[in-house]
């Protein structure tokens, strides 16, 4: 037999007001996380500068100095603390920045040489004499605004190369014997060649700095342009 059960009215309203219900508790579960999510919520920090002049970055400065004066930067180069330089995560080594302390109206411009900081919430990483200049160095950070001044330099580098082989192989073995004194060694390939490169300096003068350290080592190599 046919059964001729149907749905009432009744039963059909019922069921909307608790479908509703549950929609509008979900919402109130889920919006308090969405406006936290740094998807919507993201720092001033975008992917890449727009232009010479125009500020693309906010955020705390912080500054290294006497305990890292002398080493080698993540360009190759080395710090000198009394150089106008500056760590940033993500700009081209050789780009010039200009730096304002938003806490005493200070203004200065940096070099980009190496990479940083790494600590949380913090934009650039300033060298000694940067920081004094800008009134950092007591304090210890400042909230400053970062703007390019001319855009990143253009993509011409020194590099100081050891030694081209036609078999990868050897060209890792001599880049692992490196590593441990010069670990920005690379091997650098075109597909036949394999080169054995030592740093990307934008001022020829700090890759012949490396070639003389590198001589006095009993190594030989020479200065290119990459």
């Amino acid at each position: 037999m046919r059964s001729t059960f149907s749905h009432s009215p009744t039963l059909d309203s019922t069921r909307s007001v608790r479908l509703r219900a549950a929609a509008l508790l979900t919402l109130a579960l889920v919006a308090p996380l969405l406006s936290s999510c740094s998807l919507l919520r993201r720092p001033y920090r975008p992917d890449r500068p727009t232009g010479p002049g125009t500020t693309f970055e906010k955020g705390v400065a912080s500054w290294y100095g006497p305990g890292f004066h002398g080493r080698r930067t993540a360009s190759g180069e080395r710090f000198n603390q009394n150089e106008r330089t500056a760590a940033h995560r993500t700009l081209p080594f050789g780009t010039r920045v200009h730096v304002t302390n938003l806490d005493n109206g200070r203004t200065l411009t940096v070099r980009i040489n190496d990479r940083g900081p790494f600590a949380k919430n913090r934009v650039i990483d300033l060298s000694y004499a940067a920081a004094k200049d800008l009134g950092v160095v007591g304090p210890g950070t400042a909230e400053v605004a970062l703007s390019l001044l001319d855009g990143p330099p253009e993509p011409v580098t020194y590099t100081v190369q050891l030694a081209a082989f036609g078999d990868g192989e050897r060209a890792k073995a001599l880049r692992d014997s490196l590593n441990g004194t010069f670990p920005e060694t690379e091997v650098r390939t075109d597909g036949v060649w394999h080169r054995v490169q030592i740093g990307s300096f934008e001022d020829r003068k700090y890759a012949e700095d490396l070639l003389r350290e590198i001589s006095a080592m009993g190594l030989t190599g020479f200065v290119v342009a990459r």
